[in-house]
């Protein structure tokens, strides 16, 4: 990120302005608050209606006629182009009707009041609306909350209940967005705060959009700005811990990452990383220091910052460091001698200089002299942890948190070539243009894990769709502390990895020991495979993410955006879509005899393949489900196509020159990947997109078709592998590629070819290296002939015998010679591998055997419990 700063220092400074100028013009600045002239309606002299899209129109009432056409903290962009609408003076009576909505107002009577204003909503008619002044949502869907601080699951430490901030969607069919109380923005080249002119004003947005939910926040996206893309590598594993780490100590770390063959891309650093100025000052009642802030690296721990950011940087670590900017600068701060001269500060008392929020010369003083210097040496983005008072001591009313995202992050578009990313609180609507959120210090419990997923869905309804949770809690409910628990923690990974950013954390505890090699069996392999399933879909989590940028809808969102005419979608409030073509039902429960169960509702319109049971669920219904400790509640769409990674990554910094695309059973489909520098500002016109297609032929075999890739970015590459990986799949026949016979490996994958895997009932195919200008084709035969069900819970069935037929070796304490035919029946896996000409017959053997279990173990002998078990654990009674 930071090598262009780097070479930027041994540039004269005429070159690096000519270079700056080079780069994408800051999002702030490509907005127009001025809406054309032909979208806007005058209804006498105080009063002007903005037809902006079919769904949304800007009415305005001011006392002073002066109307506003500044951005505000909320609405930035009204230079849209102008919908079809018609408008009609009557008498009185002013009509405007666009496509979908129609306006009433009554010519000059002032203020909107509900007796001279309505809209109509004209497209669903069962369920359509006339809306008035003082109406009030019944069914609003929802927002977000400031953090999760002290929360257990949805109850604080008082026992009250977390009521989350009204959202842009209501079944109820509309929103009114009342900006009249915004801030605005001036018009410099760094747009700042300015207040409102004096004087009684209605400045509303209306929001008429039926249950078409995803139309309403495309539309919002329109006025109020899009979600910026974050770096690719915001979507691998974070690193996390508030920990007192020296420079030794994160090098040992990340050391056995490497170990252990986990990956990683971002290394979080929390507050110790500077000195404060708490020494002398005095505990707050929990023996907690007051004073948080500082900006001077702890020499004690890292006496080389630089050589240690230059460390990161070759581990291809992206490095953020926690702030709380509160007390200002302190003498000590190695800042303070300079900064206090650029401030015209007197130094004599040797006081504080004390945070100005709102102060633009403060603000550019503290980027300029404190802050850009470290980012020159390597730190790649902050974490602003802003924890004191709500307001600005300068401007009543301007709230700190809401402020400071906007000047971290417009800083960053405004002085880097690099892709800006901020990892910060919310602080209310208009901050889904700074991304990334930090929901604070949750409580370790069941009730928290329970409770994110639904606080993560309705997030999306404020566009504010890229949460970042302490994955496994932050702090015990009894300050007395507490145990880790393997199985809750691990849930909570699985979790994580399939929420929208993928971090770990927890307070500063002996036990809070996260490091995946501190679990052991079960708890490690479910936790490392979660991590690597985050790291597999990445290429499907980053087209999601473009998506989200493109169109307002986030990568986690709840199920009423698909179906919102249906009960249920309202009613699983914690199920989510994860992007397109993948739905999760969160587990929140502990295991029972080796199993949790969780009720999954899943839509009608497509069948739902059921990943790690390999099950094919038809759609419609709702059913409880079991998982083991290392399975999960996924589902994919049948037939879907993802694009994924292979387990050769170790962090997001390139794009690797192989790519698995995932191909799920349940018919034909089409799909396609995204693909962009990574890190660079240029990805809204430099980008590329790769098209592929599955297509059921006659005979039964399956046709998958790569397109040639469209578009361009930066240090793109030429070529790649292509490896597909057909889940729920026969043995073929054979397989072709652009009309060629693809020949059969057994074993080794690393070259071009196919082989089974009888573990996960999938054909692996690797195609050869080609041009990403190509089109590849490649035909899956069959035999022919009838074949068994293999989508039906085989898998699973595989899973569960190997498992407990291991595990019973050891459970009764005394040598057991087992039954040939439990042996035979327990390796079929392995003989679908050796013998695929017996593909059909080892599939129907192991059914039959598989149900006649009970029956072979008898010749064992086995105690009742141990019986009970065993046959309990397979499903078969017990």
């Amino acid at each position: 990120m930071f090598i262009f700063l780097k070479v930027m220092s041994k540039i004269s400074t005429g070159i690096i302005t000519l270079i700056t100028l080079t780069f994408s013009i800051p999002s702030f600045a490509q907005n127009n608050p001025l809406a054309k002239d032909s979208a806007i309606v005058k209804a006498g002299k105080d009063v002007r209606f903005t037809v902006l899209t079919p769904r949304v129109i800007r009415m305005e009432w001011d006392s002073t006629a002066s109307f506003t056409n500044n951005a505000s903290f909320v609405v930035v962009n009204r230079n849209l182009p102008v919908p079809k609408f018609s408008s009609v003076r009557k008498g009185d009576w002013l009509t405007i009707r666009t496509e979908e909505l129609e306006l009433k107002y009554r010519v000059n009577t002032g203020k909107f009041t509900a007796e001279n204003l309505s809209v109509k909503y004209l497209k669903q008619k069962k369920d359509g609306f006339t809306w008035r002044p003082g109406q009030v949502e019944k069914a609003n869907l929802k927002g977000t909350y400031r953090t999760l601080d002290g929360f257990d699951g949805d109850t604080d430490k008082k026992g009250k209940k977390m009521k989350l901030e009204d959202g842009l969607l209501s079944r109820d069919g509309w929103h009114l967005l009342d900006d009249s109380q915004s801030f605005l923005f001036d018009k410099s080249d760094w747009p700042w705060v300015t207040q409102r002119h004096a004087g009684n004003v209605q400045d509303w947005y209306f929001m008429g959009y039926g249950h078409n939910y995803k139309a309403a926040l495309a539309d919002y996206t329109k006025i109020a700005g899009k979600v910026p893309l974050p770096p690719r590598y915001a979507f691998g594993y974070w690193w996390s811990r508030y920990w007192s780490y020296s420079d030794n100590e994160l090098r040992d770390l990340v050391s056995n990452f490497e170990k252990f063959n986990v990956p990683l891309d971002v290394l979080v650093i929390d507050m110790d990383w500077h000195s404060t100025d708490s020494i002398n000052a005095k505990p707050d009642e929990f023996g907690q220091r007051k004073w948080w802030t500082g900006w001077t690296w702890d020499s004690g721990l890292f006496s080389n910052p630089e050589r240690f950011l230059k460390w990161t940087d070759s581990k291809n670590l992206k490095t953020t460091l926690n702030l709380h900017p509160a007390s200002g600068i302190a003498p000590f701060e190695k800042q303070y001698g300079e900064f206090a001269r650029k401030m015209n500060f007197d130094t004599t008392s040797r006081r504080n200089i004390p945070y100005e929020g709102s102060n633009k010369k403060f603000v550019q003083n503290l980027f300029d002299v404190v802050l850009r210097p470290m980012e020159k040496q390597g730190v790649d983005f902050w974490w602003l942890d802003w924890q004191q008072w709500l307001e600005d001591k300068q401007i009543k009313g301007l709230q700190n948190t809401w402020w400071l995202n906007y000047l971290f992050f417009s800083d960053m578009e405004r002085n880097r070539d690099t892709r800006p990313m901020l990892y910060h609180r919310w602080g209310g609507l208009g901050n889904h243009r700074y991304q990334i959120g930090f929901s604070g210090d949750a409580i370790i419990s069941w009730k928290s894990l329970e409770f994110q997923p639904y606080f993560t869905n309705a997030a999306s309804n404020v566009l504010y769709g890229y949460w970042s949770h302490d994955i496994g809690g932050h702090m015990f409910k009894d300050r007395d502390g507490g145990t880790l628990e393997p199985e809750l923690y691990t849930r909570w990974m699985q979790y994580g990895a399939l929420s929208p950013v993928f971090r770990t954390h927890s307070t500063k505890s002996s036990v809070l020991n996260k490091e995946i090699w501190n679990f052991r069996g079960d708890y490690f392999n479910a936790q490392y495979d979660a991590i690597r399933l985050r790291y597999s879909l990445v290429p499907y989590i980053y087209t999601m993410a473009r998506k989200t940028y493109d169109t307002g809808i986030s990568l986690c969102r709840p199920m009423y955006y698909d179906n919102p005419e249906k009960q249920e979608a309202y009613d699983f409030s914690r199920q989510y879509q994860f992007g397109d073509d993948i739905l999760v039902a969160p587990l929140a429960t502990p295991l029972v005899n080796g199993f949790a169960k969780v009720k999954v509702w899943l839509p009608a319109g497509n069948d739902w393949y059921e990943w790690h049971t390999g099950t094919l669920l038809k759609g419609g219904q709702t059913l409880e489900r079991e998982f083991s400790i290392d399975e999960y509640p996924v589902y994919v769409k049948a037939g879907a196509i993802l694009p994924m990674f292979g387990n050769d990554v170790k962090n997001l910094s390139d794009n690797p020159d192989r790519i698995k695309l995932g191909i799920f059973p349940g018919g034909s489909s089409a799909s396609r990947m995204y693909e962009d520098n990574g890190n660079d500002k240029n990805y809204s016109k430099e980008y590329a997109y790769t098209a592929f297609k599955t297509g059921l032929q006659q005979d039964g075999s399956l046709k998958v078709s790569i397109s040639p890739r469209e578009g361009k970015y930066k240090e793109m590459k030429d070529s790649r592998v292509y490896e597909l990986t057909l889940y729920g799949s026969r043995m073929p026949a054979d397989v072709m590629v652009n009309g060629k016979p693809l020949s059969y490996k057994a074993d080794d994958l690393n070259s071009e070819g196919w082989n089974y895997n009888g573990r996960e009932l999938s054909v692996s195919i690797v195609l050869p290296q080609s041009s990403c200008t190509e089109q590849a084709e490649v035909l899956v035969r069959y035999p022919g002939g009838t074949h068994t069900d293999i989508n039906n819970g085989i898998k699973e069935r595989f899973k569960r015998l190997t498992k407990a037929t291991t595990e019973l070796k050891f459970k009764e304490g005394r040598s057991l010679v087992l039954p040939n035919m439990l042996g035979k029946t327990e390796e079929t896996n392995r003989q679908l591998e050796y013998s695929p000409e017996k593909f059909e017959e080892l599939i129907r053997t192991f059914n039959e055997n598989y149900n006649k279990m009970p029956e072979i173990i008898k010749p064992l002998g086995l105690k009742k419990e141990t019986e009970s078990w065993y046959l309990g654990y397979l499903g078969l009674g017990g």
